[in-house]
């Protein structure tokens, strides 16, 4: 068994992207052996890891259109801070080669400003499709979509963006 305090977190991006009418796009988790998620039918929004020497927006770039196809959003928000999850224990030592404890995440909200046949869930070179399915949800949806070891991170993103929809 691997302590997880002798592993550090991996760096990573979120993206909040937000459609014209206040709602989020969620994917689907497709069921891949061995995702850090592990098994069950998860929805979350676009994330991933910040290659050595990236910047967390180009990240965040690069992410969005890795898992959705979108390259037609502007950040408009990021979180003052990283935000962090542990893996639960089952998938300390599994997940990520065993690298890695959790994640701290650095999230983005970017306005949606293309047409929905933009979202394009297919593979896309050097990377395997992330989502089976996509949707728009109300934010306040989003922490019960997640699986429960990342809610609490969910929780900090809608606190820190809900003024983008109140406003």
């Amino acid at each position: 068994m691997t302590d997880p305090a002798t592993l550090p977190y991996r760096p990573c991006v979120g993206v909040m992207l937000l459609n014209a009418q206040g709602l989020i796009f969620v994917g689907r988790r497709a069921e891949r052996k061995g995702a850090s998620e592990g098994e069950g039918q998860w929805w979350q929004m676009p994330q991933g890891g910040v290659d050595d020497g990236e910047a967390p927006e180009d990240a965040a770039s690069r992410e969005l259109w890795e898992e959705t196809g979108v390259r037609s959003a502007v950040f408009i928000a990021q979180t003052e801070d990283w935000l962090l999850y542990d893996l639960p224990p089952e998938l300390v030592g599994v997940a990520w080669k065993g690298r890695y404890r959790g994640q701290k995440q650095m999230w983005f909200a970017a306005r949606f400003e293309g047409e929905e046949s933009d979202i394009d869930l297919r593979p896309r070179p050097d990377h395997k499709a992330e989502f089976d399915a996509w949707r728009w949800v109300p934010m306040a949806e989003l922490p019960a979509l997640v699986v429960p070891f990342k809610r609490d991170v969910y929780d900090s993103v809608v606190a820190a963006f809900a003024p983008l929809i109140r406003g």
